[in-house]
C-alpha cells in the first residue's frame, strides 16, 4: 500500500476501498488492468466505523472477495474479522490503496481523468487514470432530523459501545436493525434505555434472531418503546417527546439518533451523473455493465440503488467488479477490432 501521489496513468482508479471498492480492483487487475484506490478514511472505512462489537447478518463466505476464503470459527463473523479478512485480501493482490485522501473533484473525460484529492494535510494532490469507478457507500451521511438541539454534542448519529454510557439515561431513535442493536448492547452494558420510533413496532427488516430478543425487552419494560412517537426537542437534560398519549418529557444524557443513512448525492451529481428523481434517485447507469451516464465513468455498491439503501450490501455488491472488469474487456475488444 502507498500514499505518496502519483501522475502515472492508470486504467483504473476506484474511488472507495471498502470490500466492493477492493473487489472492483481485483476483478479488474485480474483483467490485467493497472488500478488504484483511493479512500478518504482508512481500508474498509464505514466497517471500522461500525460498533465494536458488530457481528454480521450473512456468514462468511458471503463476504468473500476475490475468491480468497473467508475462515471464521463463528457461523456469523464480527466486525474484527472482517477487518482482517480484507486486510489479507488486500495484502494478497498487493492492492495501491491510497487512504486518508479525499476526492474534491474530477476533471477530464474518458480515457484520460484526473482526480483532485486533498490528504489529512490538506495538500492537494493528483491522480489520473482512464476509467473510473464510483463505491462510495453510504454510512458516511446520516440522515439529520432537523429538530431542535440535534446539534448538542450529547446526539451521536453513529453508536460504537456502551461502556460510556454504563447508568446513565440514554434515547435510541430508530426502528431497524442499527437501533436494535444499540439498544440492546446498552440495556445489556448497564444503561437506562428508552427507545423511539416513528412506526407502529420495530421495523419488519430487523434480523429475525434480533427481532424477538427487543420485543421481549420492550415487553418485559426492561427498554422502554414509545411507538407511533417522534422526538421533537433536545436539551442539555431532558427529550420531549411528540406521543400519541401526548407530549412527554424525559431525562436524558445521551441521544443515538440511528435513522438511517443516505449516498453522497451532491457528488455523484458533480460529477455529471444524473439521478432518476422519480425513482428513488437511483444515479442512471446501465445494468449489465454499471456504466453511468458519463462514459468510462462506473458505479458500484449501494448507491447504484440510490435512496434505496437496503437493496445492496457486501453480499451481493462485491459481484459489482466482475461485471466492470467484463465492461473493460468488452471495451478493450472493440478498440482491438477498430
Amino acid at each position: 500500500m502507498s500514499n505518496s501521489a502519483g501522475t502515472e496513468m492508470v486504467d483504473l482508479l476506484v474511488i472507495g476501498a471498502g470490500p466492493t471498492g477492493l473487489a472492483c480492483a481485483i476483478e479488474a487487475q485480474r483483467a490485467g488492468f493497472s488500478t488504484l484506490l483511493v479512500d478518504k478514511g482508512c481500508l474498509c472505512n464505514s466497517l471500522f466505523h461500525y460498533p465494536a462489537n458488530m457481528v454480521f447478518f450473512t456468514t462468511p463466505e458471503l463476504l468473500e472477495i476475490g475468491d480468497m476464503p473467508f475462515s471464521s470459527p463463528n457461523q456469523k463473523p464480527n466486525r474484527s474479522e472482517a477487518l482482517e479478512y480484507y486486510r489479507k485480501v488486500a495484502d494478497h493482490y498487493r492492492l495501491d490503496i491510497r487512504q486518508y485522501e479525499n476526492v474534491e473533484r474530477v476533471t477530464g473525460s474518458e480515457g484520460d481523468f484526473t482526480v483532485h484529492t486533498t490528504d489529512r494535510f490538506g495538500r492537494a494532490l493528483e491522480h489520473h487514470a482512464r476509467r473510473l469507478v464510483v463505491a462510495t457507500g453510504y454510512y458516511d451521511l446520516p440522515n439529520y432530523l432537523g429538530i431542535p438541539g440535534e446539534d448538542l454534542n450529547k446526539v451521536r448519529h453513529y453508536y460504537d459501545e456502551p461502556h460510556p454510557f454504563y447508568g446513565l439515561d440514554v434515547l435510541v431513535i430508530g426502528g431497524k436493525n442499527s437501533a436494535a442493536i444499540a439498544a440492546l448492547d446498552l440495556w445489556r452494558h448497564g444503561a437506562h434505555v428508552t427507545l423511539v420510533h416513528r412506526g407502529p413496532e420495530m421495523h419488519r427488516h430487523v434480523k429475525y434472531w434480533i427481532l424477538p430478543d427487543i420485543n421481549n425487552r420492550i415487553k418485559n419494560g426492561e427498554i422502554k418503546a414509545y411507538f407511533n412517537s417522534t422526538v421533537a426537542h433536545i436539551s442539555e437534560d431532558e427529550v420531549a417527546l411528540s406521543t400519541p398519549e401526548g407530549p412527554k418529557t424525559l431525562k436524558n444524557h445521551f441521544v443515538f439518533a440511528l435513522t438511517g443513512y443516505h449516498p453522497d448525492f451532491t457528488f455523484i451529481e458533480q460529477l455529471g451523473i444524473k439521478l432518476d428523481e422519480g425513482n428513488d434517485r437511483r444515479p442512471i447507469c446501465d445494468p449489465v455493465t454499471l456504466e453511468s451516464n458519463v462514459p468510462g465513468i462506473y458505479l458500484a455498491g449501494v448507491i447504484v440503488a440510490g435512496e434505496r439503501t437496503n437493496e445492496i450490501f457486501i453480499e451481493n455488491g462485491r459481484f459489482h467488479g466482475q461485471a466492470i472488469a467484463n465492461a473493460l474487456l468488452a471495451k478493450r475488444s472493440e478498440r482491438a477490432l477498430t
